[in-house]
């Protein structure tokens, strides 16, 4: 009976998005929570840990009265949000078996000169990402798993090939946060401040992306030369590519007609558009309604605990930030190297925070809820919104807790703590200095 939990609250989440409804919000929020309080010891450690963080901070500042019942329903509605986002978003994981391409999406990008391969990996990574979130993970590492498998591919050679596509892969879904308007960094700010949008934030988001691929492709150039020898060539594309980039394309089609006609911002129109466009493609090819909508129901009801790190981390980085005074924020500034400095730090703040196990959610949340703090103040929220989108995609790759690090690790049968370092490391280290000189460029320039 539970097993429907998880799909109803997603349900009543996009229903309030349509409607307005906050009721509905909070009766999302409250069916999270009643499910991963009745199901937490089949949570996995961190989601556990964290779900029960969550609870008993919330109750602690309900009951010392530094939490108001309004600032409670705020963070149950976050809760809702976050939780709802990423369940709809997964719905799209049911598409995977169906188009071969995906299944033989490793022969495909192993073509052509090996020069491109890794910036090719990054941006498929994070164009299917846009679309499956964690999904792109389960597919990429899968199918990579069976093409070793399948080709004999052991010892060095193995490792090579797990170095190259899975880092090039977290590379890329890492990308997500700095370009994609389904980005769930991008949902948390704009949720937190409505005067920012996800076009404001792209050009110079998109320009510390470009950096990342670009730091990437010359470090990892001369592994892919070493595996582009070892590949498989394909005779022309399989069965189902064409129909696929139509799927996606609707999905984009979709979002862009909901933004036009609707007050809906790009991530609630992402969160409306991929499980309804997923619902109709498998109904028009299934020709089953309840089939489907079964199936949907146990795409969502498997991400739970990706969907109970999401909506813990909302609720617990709404309520703490609520704990901050609006004063302490604008006392901060001072000109334009304060806001380096501000910018900085919280750039700063979700990389190392992840690194220790706090998820990058958990302190986006709370620095969000801050930043609408510094907007209502008059301030320039912009380069700090900037700021927490690359600090979370660098967050993504350095977090040895974190879900995609911890996929990659299962998938590679390697150490979560070589992944997230071994493999990133020096990608960090050059990288981190290059985003605090763009930082610093654009504010000192006074670019808006």
């Amino acid at each position: 009976m539970t097993g429907y939990f998880l799909p109803f609250a997603v349900l009543c989440e996009l229903i309030a998005l349509l409607t307005g409804t906050e009721v509905l919000s909070l009766i999302a929020g409250s069916v999270f929570l009643i499910y991963f309080l009745l199901h937490v010891g089949r949570l996995e450690g961190y989601a556990r840990y964290l779900m029960l963080v969550t609870v008993v901070t919330l109750a602690g500042l309900l009951l010392s009265q530094r939490l108001s019942g309004e600032q409670l329903a705020e963070a149950a509605t976050a809760a809702a949000f976050y939780g709802a986002f990423l369940g709809s978003l997964g719905t799209m994981q049911c598409l995977v078996r169906r188009f071969e391409v995906l299944r033989r999406i490793h022969d495909v990008l192993l073509g052509g000169s090996p020069v491109w391969l890794y910036p090719k990996y990054a941006l498929t990574s994070f164009s299917v990402a846009s679309v499956l979130n964690f999904g792109v993970m389960n597919l990429l590492c899968g199918a990579l798993s069976e093409t070793l498998s399948q080709r004999g591919i052991t010892g060095a050679a193995r490792l090579r090939w797990l170095r190259s596509i899975l880092s090039s892969t977290l590379r890329g879904f890492a990308l997500v946060p700095l370009i994609a308007p389904t980005s769930v960094a991008v949902a948390i700010i704009t949720r937190e401040v409505p005067s920012l949008s996800w076009a404001q934030i792209l050009p110079f988001s998109a320009l510390a992306a470009l950096i990342f691929v670009g730091v990437g492709w010359l470090l990892e150039y001369r592994r892919f030369s070493h595996i582009s020898a070892e590949r498989a060539s394909l005779q022309g594309w399989p069965s189902g590519t064409a129909r696929l980039i139509v799927v996606i394309l609707s999905v984009f089609a979709l979002m862009t007609l909901v933004v036009l006609a609707t007050p809906l911002n790009v991530s609630r129109a992402a969160m409306l558009s991929v499980p309804t466009v997923t619902f109709l493609y498998m109904w028009l090819t299934d020709r089953g309604v309840g089939a489907v909508a079964t199936e949907v129901a146990g795409s969502i009801a498997g991400l739970s605990n990706e969907i109970c790190i999401f909506a813990a981390s909302a609720a617990l980085g709404v309520a703490l930030s609520a704990q901050v005074p609006p004063e302490a924020i604008t006392q901060l500034l001072d000109g334009r190297a304060s806001l380096f400095l501000l910018a900085a730090g919280s750039m700063l703040m979700l990389p190392l925070f992840a690194a220790v196990g706090i998820a990058p959610i958990t302190v986006l949340s709370f620095l969000a809820g801050l930043l609408s703090q510094l907007a209502a103040s008059g301030l320039e929220p912009l380069w700090v919104a900037v700021a927490l989108v690359i600090g979370f995609s660098m967050a993504m790759m350095l977090s040895p807790f974190g879900p995609s690090v911890m996929l990659l690790s299962r998938f590679g049968q390697l150490s979560r703590w070589v992944v997230a370092f071994g493999w990133n490391g020096v990608f960090a280290l050059v990288c981190i200095p290059l985003m605090l000189l763009f930082l610093w460029t654009y504010i000192s320039l006074g670019a808006v």
